[in-house]
């Protein structure tokens, strides 16, 4: 199935306690590239759900933010450390000596002091809590897949659209491939009869140039080619495996010889005909280039 690589997905669950939501975003990069932002305590989490998050996806730039709130019973207890308070006392009664002042330091104003209370959290044991955050996780993610599936399937069908306007331009210039092929055939002969005005040249001379010119104008094989990588355009589109990647190789492959097309028939209706065909191609690309 077509995905994007972009959307979002969030979950909530409870754990002793305490609320825990896990949202993930999801943009466009060319390979997985993972963030996540936890609570400092659940830093040990890291591992385990990068690893959850690779079992869903294959390529983006995902950001997964793990928030808990907790119940007054089980939240972060405030604690001073005495030891520098005790510093800032000392220094701003050194420093109201100096300048011969008798203030003292208040005590709503020590208490902003940098250390002087802070918050103390008890111990948890990350492996009761493991199983709950990654289960809430594998939640946001399935949505997030949702997401991705139904922008996909709307991706997959625009990319069928240019596919029948590129299959359309391409049975425009197959169209004209007789008369420009009469047109060449007409050029060969005329060329040929200089070559024989030509002094000593030899009959191998002769049939290189023939060769060349046959080569240079026939754009059979880049039709057939350019047809074949539309089918399998299609088939890609249809599989059930991440396929951007290929898409984003064979779309490279039918500019190419879209491009060899117009550089070969050097015909001014084909030429306008091979305008209208990059203009696709290159918006398809843009397209392309969402897709997981």
């Amino acid at each position: 199935m077509t995905r994007s690589m972009t959307g979002f997905g969030k979950a909530a669950g409870e754990f002793n306690g305490q609320a825990i939501a896990v949202g993930v975003s999801a943009v466009n990069s060319r390979y997985l590239d993972c963030n996540l932002r936890l609570p400092p305590s659940w830093s040990g989490l890291d591992p385990i759900l990068k690893q959850t998050v690779r079992k869903h996806i294959q390529r983006g730039k995902l950001t997964v933010t793990v928030n808990r709130k907790r119940s007054v019973s089980a939240a972060k207890s405030v604690k001073f450390d005495a030891g520098i308070a005790q510093q800032y006392l000392d220094a701003a009664k050194e420093l109201t000596s100096m300048i011969g002042s008798y203030e003292t330091l208040p005590l709503s104003v020590l208490a902003q002091l940098g250390g002087v209370l802070y918050h103390e959290e008890a111990d948890e044991d990350l492996s009761a809590v493991e199983p709950i955050v990654v289960r809430i996780a594998e939640q946001a993610l399935a949505r997030l897949d949702d997401m991705r599936a139904n922008e996909g399937k709307a991706l997959a069908e625009e990319i069928r659209q240019r596919i029948g306007l590129i299959r359309q331009g391409t049975a425009a210039i197959e169209a004209r491939l007789p008369e420009l092929n009469a047109m060449y055939e007409e050029r060969l002969r005329t060329r040929i009869n200089e070559l024989r005005t030509e002094t000593n040249i030899t009959d191998e001379r002769m049939a290189i140039e023939v060769a060349l010119m046959a080569e240079k104008s026939d754009v059979t094989e880049e039709v057939v080619r350019l047809k074949a990588h539309l089918d399998h355009l299609e088939e890609i589109l249809g599989s059930k495996e991440p396929s951007g990647r290929k898409l984003d190789f064979l779309t490279q492959e039918v500019h190419r010889e879209v491009n060899t097309l117009g550089v070969k028939t050097r015909d001014a209706n084909v030429a306008k005909d091979v305008l209208g065909l990059k203009a696709e191609v290159e918006k398809m690309r843009e397209q392309i280039q969402n897709i997981e």
